[in-house]
């Protein structure tokens, strides 16, 4: 491959990082820890640390992202072991269904999680007329505990995450080494504590970072839960203060900080080791037959956990077919009318139209992008590559609240990038956003098609004359192309229903991307909800769609796209 080649995208790369990723970044920190005669204080910081209000605010978000995580594992370690370990009927259609509470951004499915725990929801309804309780009876069972509920919200939402990472990691392990323990008496939940977790928790570590630092740093199910003692949902209200106001600066400047901490720990502490592993062709392996009550113990588990993974979107369908769901177990009436009025409300309409509009281009920007970048880290020999890889990843690591935020601060009037205003127009931050937050993944999926791929297939082709750059783009690209497919639908696919960016960055009506439509929807009373939801339905449609069609394309690899 030319060196020249190799060093120009090394350059662009550098460039766009420095201008969209870290100059944001060093815009919160100025304005948190830069006073008004330029001098650097942290006087802005000692305020917020003592204050009690931020500071809860803080701690609340640290439990709430824990108590995600630990759910999320809790959840997907014991499917992935059975999964990985076990035969039982509909394996494969229920091992498919994992995917789906990942069709619907989890503050789409707060909405209709609220309407089943609501204190006039469906269970309540549900328990009056199995005569458990007196009818006029009510309790609700998310004011009692929004905590809780929001944890339970994510956890149900982000636990494929770190299921396809267990998977992944269990798939790797030699059989020999669990059988080895077993025959000097470690056996049962001894030898998977002792054997195989240390193991996995790599893989573990990989998908449960992103979920800690999704969970952190949360806002949309927060809002859509009127749960305010949280950071994020602090930063948001703090956001028409921003042009003179340090105190939102310096609460983001926390937030990355605490992130990066808490990812740093982690990688110290469970990232760190990486055994090595005995080809499995020298031990018999692969999932063992069951008798039929434990195997069909193993189908309930899965179904009944893809069953409550999945109410949040039942909820919302059924409200997206309804025109009046109040202290009743289901619907009093279903009709189409609300999914007429989805696409054709002038705020529905434009929205979609925006969202194509910034995903299709984020799109490009990332498969240009990844591609080279791809190339480059796998291919060449340029010192400096590490770096193209530690910067491509980064964005999964910072929180999109983060981003969204500096974005906001760059390009204040005054500031160099005040051209790009999103006040006035919030399409190019948009569209920028959006594929530095997607970027990770199309690198990752091109990265992994590269390794797949054999290099002598390329000097072949400049044996016989053909250019480095040509024997790539005749040869090499169309052997991935089911890769680049994968990773440029999932970057299309969640670029469409971003949400941090999309509540923050897009201010006028105009501009509105769908996830912002949908917020702005449930705010409005009388239908507003029912409109909301049906939106929510289309959208879960064509994420639904999406995601069938990448799991096709990649298998279990693509649990590799989930990776810090």
């Amino acid at each position: 491959m030319s060196k020249n080649f190799a060093r120009l995208v090394f350059t662009l790369t550098l460039l766009f990082f420095c201008a969209f990723f870290l100059w944001p970044i060093l815009q919160i920190l100025k304005g948190g820890f830069i006073d008004a005669d330029g001098k650097l204080t942290f006087a802005y910081l000692a305020s917020l640390l003592t204050d009690p209000i931020y500071l809860g605010g803080l701690a609340n978000s640290f439990l709430l992202a824990l108590t995600t995580t630990i759910f999320a594992l809790l959840i997907a370690l014991p499917l992935a072991f059975v999964s990985d370990r076990f035969l039982f009927p509909g394996k494969g259609f229920l091992g498919s269904l994992i995917l789906v509470p990942m069709i619907l951004p989890p503050f789409v499915g707060a909405i209709g999680i609220k309407q089943i725990l609501g204190q006039y929801g469906a269970l309540n309804a549900l328990i009056i007329n199995l005569g458990l309780r007196p009818e006029g009876w009510t309790f609700d069972w998310l004011g009692a505990n929004q905590f809780l509920g929001i944890a339970l919200v994510n956890a149900f939402s982000l636990y494929p995450i770190i299921y396809l990472n267990a998977v992944a990691a269990l798939a790797n392990i030699d059989p020999a080494m669990e059988e080895a323990a077993e025959n000097l008496g470690c056996t049962g939940l001894r030898r998977f504590f002792k054997i195989t977790l240390p193991l996995i928790k790599s893989g573990l570590f990989a998908g449960g970072t992103i979920v800690f630092i999704w969970a952190f740093t949360d806002l949309g199910v927060a809002l859509i839960f009127d749960y305010d003692r949280v950071t994020s949902v602090q930063i948001f209200y703090g956001l028409k203060d921003i042009g003179g106001n340090p105190f939102p600066y310096a609460l983001v400047a926390v937030m990355l900080f605490s992130s990066v901490v808490f990812y740093g720990l982690g990688k110290g502490l469970f990232g760190r080791d990486a055994y090595a592993m005995m080809a499995k062709a020298t031990s018999s392996g692969g999932p063992q037959g069951l008798s039929r009550g434990r195997a069909w113990i193993c189908t309930a588990l899965f179904a009944g956990i893809t069953f409550i993974a999945v109410l949040p979107h039942l909820g919302v369908v059924l409200v997206a077919f309804s025109s009046d769901w109040y202290a009743s177990v289901l619907p009093k009436n279903f009709n189409l009318h609300n999914f007429e009025i989805a696409l054709g409300h002038d705020l529905t309409v434009p929205a979609i139209a925006n969202s194509l509009k910034y995903a299709s281009l984020a799109t490009v920007i990332d498969l240009v992008l990844g591609i080279a970048l791809a190339y480059v880290i796998v291919r060449s020999k340029i010192r400096g590559r590490q770096i193209l890889d530690f910067l491509a990843m980064m964005p999964l690591a910072v929180p999109g609240l983060v981003l969204a935020f500096g974005y906001l601060a760059m390009s204040q009037d005054g500031k160099f990038f005040s051209f790009i205003n999103p006040v006035r127009d919030p399409t190019v931050l948009l569209i920028i956003a959006y594929s530095v937050r997607r970027l990770p993944y199309v690198v990752r999926s091109a990265a992994a098609g590269f390794q797949q791929t054999s290099e002598t297939l390329e000097e072949a082709a400049q044996n016989l004359g053909c250019p480095p750059l040509k024997a790539v783009f005749k040869i090499t690209l169309p052997l991935i192309v089911a890769n680049l497919i994968a990773g440029g639908l999932l970057a299309f696919s969640f670029a469409m229903l971003e949400v941090s960016d999309s509540l923050i960055l897009a201010q006028k009506q105009l501009y509105y991307p769908i996830t912002k439509a949908i917020y702005e929807l449930f705010q409005l009373l009388g239908d507003g909800k029912f409109i909301a939801s049906a939106l929510g339905v289309w959208a879960m449609a064509f994420l639904g769609i999406t995601i069938a069609g990448m799991t096709i394309l990649l298998g279990k690899k693509l649990g590799a796209i989930f990776r810090v």
